[in-house]
């Protein structure tokens, strides 16, 4: 069986909370894209879906991630319905110095985290440590609507493709390569809206 029957029998072999969690994930990162705000909702209950399903298969570090997607998620939904004294939040950019301290510090919390999930028992201890530090450090600039998360969001998908690659979860390398083309897409379309902005400033 070749990788693509593979993916096709995972999606028909999956329960129904996992196909429309993955349907309702792909349309939250794909409205993300076009920078709509209800992609958050939409998220919100993915990732509540999400977490019931990695509950039911023992994934507690994956579960408490959702968690964390959850509350990081409402966040971004206030801050782009609370633009200040602007129409709508508008796409920006960080200082390098900012860049490197993202990068820096995602590294760190995967360090600490991946030892703390080792002693527990995790069996993907620095993959689970690496997805989540870096996944709500992407979060977090997408609230901001800093164009870099969706650089965040390419290294996390790599990541994901990866590994599950390599335990043979094609299903999930499917998966995780569409969000991956979204993750291009996302930054394709938010610096256009970038560079608009900037020549009627």
């Amino acid at each position: 069986m070749n990788t693509l029957e593979t993916i096709w029998q995972g999606l028909l072999g999956a329960s129904w909370i996992e196909q429309v969690a993955t349907l309702l994930g792909l349309t939250a990162v794909w409205l993300a894209t076009r920078q709509r705000i209800t992609n958050f909702p939409i998220g919100m209950v993915q990732v509540v879906l999400t977490g019931i399903i990695f509950a039911r298969h023992g994934l507690f570090a994956d579960m408490t991630l959702q968690a964390v997607y959850f509350v990081a998620l409402a966040y971004g939904w206030w801050c782009w319905t609370h633009p200040g004294d602007r129409t709508r939040l508008p796409v920006t950019t960080l200082a390098g110095g900012h860049r490197a301290t993202l990068v820096l510090g995602g590294l760190l919390i995967t360090a600490i985290w991946g030892a703390l999930l080792v002693e527990i028992g995790d069996p993907m201890p620095w993959r689970d440590a690496f997805i989540a530090s870096f996944g709500v450090i992407a979060q977090w600039l997408e609230a901001h609507k800093k164009l870099e998360a969706w650089i965040g969001w390419m290294a996390v998908n790599i990541a994901g493709i990866g590994v599950y690659a390599a335990i043979g979860l094609y299903w999930f390398v499917g998966l995780y390569g569409l969000y991956l083309v979204l993750s291009f897409t996302g930054f394709w379309r938010w610096q256009a809206d970038r560079a608009r902005s900037l020549e009627q400033a």
